[in-house]
């Protein structure tokens, strides 16, 4: 099921996260503004829909999408990263230095 990897940058900015706000989960909303960035809330705080698909987890936290971004997603494995920045709305990394995007993996050609 896991089609997500973090970078280690990730799951550093994660751990802080969690130091702070306890067990966190992934949410990649497919909206139109910020559809490719990973929305991390803390448990319990975003409800997940009928229409949702678990694609793995980071580190411990399960991170999901609706289903029709998974099946746009389907053949890709994806990794979480950090870079410099805030994060955008509701997302607990918009009170960082740095946050979560999401990158498809290198290509080997």
């Amino acid at each position: 099921m896991n089609r997500i990897t973090a970078t280690q940058a990730a799951l550093d900015l994660l751990a802080e996260i969690e130091a702070t706000h306890g067990p966190v989960m992934f949410h990649l909303s497919g909206g139109c503004c910020d559809g490719t960035a990973p929305m991390v809330y803390a448990q319990g705080d975003f409800r997940i829909g009928a229409n949702d698909v678990q694609l793995g987890t980071v580190g411990t936290a399960p991170f999901w999408t609706g289903s029709l971004q998974a099946e746009a997603w389907a053949d890709t494995d994806l990794a979480v990263d950090a870079v410099p920045g805030r994060g955008s709305g509701f997302s607990l990394d918009n009170a960082m230095d740095r946050h979560f995007v999401l990158r498809p993996p290198t290509c080997a050609a």
